[in-house]
């Protein structure tokens, strides 16, 4: 720290050689064993937490790593990334250019995206050099900051980064859920900087006064509590004042206003104007600020470097602390802060600054009716949404705030709101903020605009009956512009593509493309078509859905997970695999969603573990987003992939899940899905009259659903049913898969089933015997393998001995290759019971080493032992990164390592290697 009168040689560390000793450990450690950890100092301000982490970064930086030393700022705590940035910029090394940050930023518009290819940049990185990667006051990171910092060091923790953050105790920072989110995936460790003792701050003083401390410098210094800031600050007044014969300042405000004195009123001014800008500021900002010319400020500048208030990098200015720069603040009056942030928003503005890096001082300047705020914060919202579309909602919500009740712009901010929320996942909001809207009686065509822009939020709440409800009442009205009109057409028909009756549905759905199409609406034409989609799959009509899915894909290629899974619905498993490799090499957006398609691929094909891996990855991507659409079907099958393993405990673990997650957002499709689920468990745990009861109700409770939900499982309910001597219910399912076969009959997963239905409803093996030979054509190996097993105990039944034999005997076979170890194993018994006891019997994989590494995850461990990043190596596997890393995770968990250098020496020293 430097005084007023220069630098102080190392004057923050006394005191705190414990502190940098274990820092160094954790540094030698990084460097040692190859494999991340993260630090986090706290203290209050001032108590020394820079200084600390720079001596830090430098001792890093002399052992070899490549090192990045960044700060957050108070007044970009909302620019996205810009905290981060910092870190990534910095050195003469940096991880990435300026040009290459820019470029990064623009590009990659969904977060998750984006901090992958930051994992991959860093990543690259540390397989040459460890990596140490320091934000210094993280309690002001920027949302995108605080984000990627959650996922980067749990992604990287395979690899030798060391992520250094600093926090200042007492601020409700995001420090704690940065370390929650790394506790159980890398070593942490906290270093709480308390007070110095008496004796550092002596030694301090010390340094400072360049000789013995007498009593009365003691006595002063008790003043600073122990922090030694204001230590340092209290001895440069006390060396200024012993110059000047003036009495010693007491306090740290107090000896700020005492040096502050003593300047020059432009230089004071100057202060005050670059304090209202930032910690760190341009000098031609604080002038245009000051309302001179830059050439006449440069005495003041040159008299506040002196004064030891400002650092002069070149490129910015800096005042030296935070707590420097809020004591100057502290003095502007308020009324005065208020005006010059709002006109620093504006002068910011008109010099080229894009809307998001002046939103924090619109937030503190801005006035009701200002419009030229209200402008710039819609903006800004605009420019964030892709990436942060929860600051986005909080921007244009602010907006909405400021703009009094019934002018039109109030209308706009709030159409722009709900978009908004809805696209932030905050539907609640959004239908609040659209009834206060409507409420106050808009123009019909604005009250239109309004509907339309709710569409989203309300399907998104399952209140389809609600939608229904308003879009019809919107356009009963009439007066909304045609490409309005439009999206409320299409709107009502996705609405009514829940209803029992869906003839009706589809003829909204086509009357609305028609429009959308006439009048060049790429949004009204993207609702209508996914409208017929949905209609077509809970209709059971999987030919049209695919086409419908298909053209909408072409449309809007953000829908290709809908198209992927409306292929594997009709048996197109090749069509999936190329959609998803095209998806995978693309980068496509919406990568959550693309998992679940993956998921659904592999599963059907019979790879539960690779499917398991991809719901494991889908999960961990939709908690990053907090868009939870899919986990608590990710859930279900989980659950049933458990069962099929003989995993009890995971497997009602996952129920557990699955009905947690339920009970916070119900709709009807994961409510069927978790009570078919409960009737699989009570069947395994032999309670038959429960899991009876669940498939009524999953009959019952949702007729469209029965074309959605027991395609591929309705022999399992069947076999439930008659178990339970429900034979009615078990007609009822019967007749269920025939009619979905016969609107699929080009779908051979469709007609052989139906065909098992009605085989095991008559406990016909010839009927079940012609199920086989018709699934032979499907592509899904567990669907063939549960034929043939109830055709073996069928025929068993009846006699026929060797031909029972030959069926169970290719069904256990099918189950054991696909993991189902535990079906395998039942089928084996079976096979015993039948006097078949040669057969060998089907084991499950071990827990630990490397036979207990997945196929996939033997091939990730084998690409990353070989030198490939995650990156190079989905780009050989034809996956995503994510799912890679999934795979890595796992393999280092079974394999007991910490670091992929761990990880290849332990490949290379495998037989045959």
């Amino acid at each position: 720290m430097a005084g007023a009168g220069g630098p102080l040689s190392r004057s923050g560390l006394r005191g705190r050689e414990t502190e940098l000793a274990e820092l160094r450990a954790v540094i030698g450690s990084v460097a040692r064993t190859g494999s991340g950890a993260l630090v986090l100092v706290r203290g209050e301000a001032g108590i020394g937490k820079t200084t600390l982490v720079t001596e830090a970064v430098a001792g890093a930086a002399a052992e070899g790593f490549s090192v990045g030393l960044g700060k957050a700022d108070e007044l970009h705590h909302l620019v996205p990334l810009s905290s981060l940035a910092t870190c990534m910029l910095h050195g003469d090394r940096p991880l990435l250019s300026g040009d290459a940050l820019v470029d990064l930023a623009r590009r990659h518009d969904q977060r998750i995206r984006l901090v992958e290819r930051l994992a991959e940049v860093i990543e690259e990185r540390a397989g040459g050099t460890p990596v140490l990667l320091a934000l210094d006051d993280v309690q002001w990171a920027d949302p995108l900051s605080r984000f990627a910092l959650k996922q980067l060091p749990r992604r990287l923790r395979t690899s030798p980064v060391l992520w250094l953050l600093s926090e200042r105790r007492g601020t409700d920072g995001p420090a704690a859920r940065i370390v929650a989110a790394a506790l159980d995936e890398l070593p942490v460790h906290t270093l709480s900087l308390g007070p110095l003792s008496g004796a550092a701050i002596g030694r301090l003083a010390g340094d400072v006064l360049g000789g013995c401390v007498d009593a009365r410098v003691r006595g002063l210094l008790e003043g600073a509590g122990g922090n030694p800031f204001l230590a340092v600050e209290m001895l440069a007044g006390l060396r200024s004042a012993e110059g000047s014969g003036e009495p010693v300042p007491k306090g740290l405000v107090v000896g700020v206003r005492g040096r502050l004195n003593s300047l020059h009123p432009d230089t004071l001014r100057f202060l005050q104007r670059g304090a209202v800008l930032g910690r760190g500021f341009a000098f031609q900002d604080a002038a245009a600020l000051c309302g001179r010319p830059p050439v006449e400020l440069i005495p003041a500048l040159e008299e506040a470097v002196r004064a030891g208030l400002l650092d002069d990098d070149g490129d910015q200015l800096v005042f030296r602390h935070d707590l420097l720069r809020q004591a100057v603040y502290v003095d502007v009056p308020p009324s005065a802060r208020k005006a010059l942030h709002r006109e620093a928003a504006a002068r910011l503005v008109a010099g080229g600054h894009r809307p998001i890096d002046v939103v924090s001082h619109v937030l503190r300047g801005a006035r009701p009716g200002d419009e030229e705020a209200v402008a710039l914060l819609r903006r800004a919202a605009d420019d964030v949404l892709p990436v942060t579309p929860g600051l986005a909602a909080d921007l244009v919500t602010r907006a909405l705030e400021l703009v009094p009740a019934a002018r039109p712009s109030w209308f706009a901010a709030g159409e722009h709101a709900i978009v908004c929320l809805t696209r932030a996942g905050r539907g609640r909001e959004a239908l609040s903020t659209g009834d206060r809207l409507l409420a106050c009686r808009p123009p019909v065509e604005v009250s239109g605009r309004l509907h339309a822009a709710l569409g989203g939020a309300l399907w998104n709440l399952v209140l389809a009956d609600e939608l229904r409800r308003r879009t019809e009442a919107a356009l009963a009205v009439g007066g909304a512009a045609p490409e309005v009109g439009a999206r409320l057409a299409a709107l009502r028909a996705l609405a009514m593509s829940r209803a029992h009756d869906l003839g009706p549905a589809r003829a909204a759905g086509e009357e609305a493309l028609r429009a959308a199409v006439a009048i060049g609406d790429r949004e009204a034409r993207v609702q209508a078509l996914f409208a017929l989609g949905e209609t077509a799959l809970n209709a059971g009509e999987n030919t049209l859905a695919r086409e419908r899915f298909s053209a909408l894909c072409a449309v809007d290629p953000a829908y290709v997970p809908e198209e992927i899974v409306a292929h594997q619905h009709v048996d197109d498993f090749e069509t999936g695999e190329r959609l998803l490799s095209k998806a995978a090499e693309a980068g496509g957006m919406r990568e959550a969603m693309l998992l679940w398609a993956q998921g659904r691929q592999h599963l059907e094909l019979g790879r539960l573990d690779d499917a398991e891996a991809d719901f494991v990855t889908m999960e961990r991507l939709e908690d990053a987003v907090q868009a939870h659409v899919q986990q608590v079907n990710g859930r279900v099958i989980r659950s049933r992939i458990a069962l099929l393993r003989g995993d009890r405990e995971a497997a009602r673990e996952h129920l557990a899940e699955a009905r947690g997650r339920l009970a916070a957002k119900p709709n009807p499709g994961n409510t069927a899905a978790v009570r078919f689920l409960e009737a699989v468990h009570a069947e395994a745990d032999g309670d038959v009259r429960l899991a009876v009861d669940r498939i009524r109700r999953v009959q019952e409770e949702g007729p469209f659903l029965r074309w959605r939900l027991l395609r591929t499982w309705v022999g399992s309910a069947v076999r439930m049913a008659l178990r339970g001597a429900d034979r009615e219910l078990a007609e009822d399912l019967a007749a269920q898969a025939e009619a979905h076969a016969e609107r699929n009959p080009s779908v051979p997963t469709a007609t052989g089933l139906a065909v098992r239905a009605r085989g095991l409803v008559l406990d016909d093996p010839a009927l079940l015997e012609r199920s086989v030979a018709l699934l032979r054509r499907s592509p899904r190996p567990l669907v063939r393998a549960a034929a043939r097993a109830d055709l073996g105990r069928a025929l068993l039944a009846a006699g026929r001995r060797p031909e029972a034999v030959a069926a169970l005997t290719r069904a256990r076979a099918a189950f054991a290759a696909s993991g189902a170890h535990a079906v395998a194993a039942r089928l084996q018994r079976e096979l015993r019971g039948a006097g078949a006891g040669s057969q060998r019997a089907a084991s499950g994989r071990p827990v630990q080493g490397w036979e207990a590494l997945t196929a996939s995850e033997k091939k990730v461990a084998r690409l990353v032992a070989e030198g490939h990043s995650n990156r190079t190596a989905a780009e050989v596997l034809v996956v995503s990164p994510h799912t890679v890393n999934t795979h890595l995770t796992s393999a280092f968990r079974k394999l007991s390592v910490n670091s992929r250098v761990q990880l290849a020496n332990l490949v290379r020293a495998l037989p045959g290697d």
